[in-house]
């Protein structure tokens, strides 16, 4: 895992093509934009995962 220091306003670039930007930092939690092609798929982690146990819930039935 990469691990980044950054800023508000500051961003990191992934690929190219996906930007992340700290927005704001408030205490604890830090909020990021994401600049990602329509066709790039992004979630946070826990809807990431709900969506991942839904597709195994299907293709596990007889």
């Amino acid at each position: 895992m990469l691990v980044l220091s950054r800023k508000k306003n500051e961003s990191i670039v992934i690929n190219n093509d996906i930007t992340i930007v700290v927005v704001d930092i408030r205490g604890d939690k830090v909020r990021l934009g994401v600049d990602a092609p329509k066709e790039v798929p992004v979630h946070r982690q826990e809807v990431f995962n709900a969506i991942q146990r839904n597709e195994d819930a299907v293709t596990e039935k007889p």
